[in-house]
């Protein structure tokens, strides 16, 4: 049987058009306009200036506090001036502002990057590393990972829930991950395991992708302390509380955080 929460939900009429369709490396454009404000709390603090020649992946803004994270530039290039712009907010914000290095083609293939299956680094050193890379949530409040995995003492987590639900009816970007990337993202799941010392996970996909559903199965053979919950097609189960109370039958308190 499918797992869900108890009460309330809807089922909107899905619109998934670009589901079947691959991943692609989109053409590099001219100018490219980096926003500071890519996270929740502090801004990151801008460490280049006009003129500054720039390479991929460059730190361009360091992270501004505990709450905060820092900037990288997707692109080579030189940075033609500091300046603020209208973003998704509504908002003007600050950004950095770099036309790209056309001439040079090899700036913008794409990197090989193996992958390793092994895991030598300690808690400490992933979550350093995580920090440096600037990796932020990606459900909407773009929330610092490294704050989210620094357990303290009194933190207990026993098990570690994987969000591969896309319960919206038109975001596909997760299911083409979970279909083109499922041994990295497998990796990537003991990476989080190793560095919160959780022996147990869980992904988590609706039913209406099964063609994901079946290719994270297979993947998690190779790890029989992650599983896959094929859950029920039902708005908004990709909400943390609504997700949790499917998958574990726990519920999160009134005014409570799921750490």
């Amino acid at each position: 049987m499918l797992k869900t929460f108890p009460k309330g939900g809807i089922h909107p009429a899905e619109n998934k058009i670009t589901s079947s369709k691959e991943i692609k490396r989109m053409p590099i454009p001219k100018v490219v306009y980096v926003p500071i404000a890519q996270h929740i709390g502090i801004p990151s603090e801008i460490i280049v200036d006009r003129k500054d020649k720039v390479e991929i992946g460059q730190v361009v803004a360091k992270s501004g506090g505990f709450v905060s994270s820092n900037i990288h530039s997707p692109v080579a290039g030189t940075v033609t001036k500091l300046d603020m712009i209208v973003d998704t907010s509504g908002y003007k914000k600050q950004c950095i502002v770099i036309r790209t290095d056309q001439k040079n083609e090899s700036n913008f293939e794409e990197p090989d990057f193996p992958l390793k299956k092994e895991i030598t680094m300690d808690q400490k050193d992933i979550l350093q590393r995580i920090t440096d890379s600037g990796i932020v949530g990606l459900g909407g409040a773009t929330f610092p990972s490294h704050v989210k995995l620094d357990l303290k003492n009194d933190n207990h987590v026993d098990r570690l829930i994987i969000n591969g639900v896309e319960c919206e009816p038109y975001l596909t970007a997760d299911h083409r991950l979970m279909l083109e990337k499922a041994d990295e993202i497998i990796v990537g799941i003991q990476i989080l395991m190793h560095a919160l010392h959780i022996q147990e996970a869980v992904i988590g996909i609706e039913n209406n992708k099964k063609d994901a559903v079946e290719a994270l199965k297979k993947a998690t053979q190779v790890d029989k302390r992650i599983k896959v919950a094929a859950l029920q097609v039902k708005y908004p189960q990709g909400s943390e509380k609504q997700l949790i109370k499917a998958i574990l039958k726990r519920e999160v308190p009134k005014g409570g955080l799921p750490m």
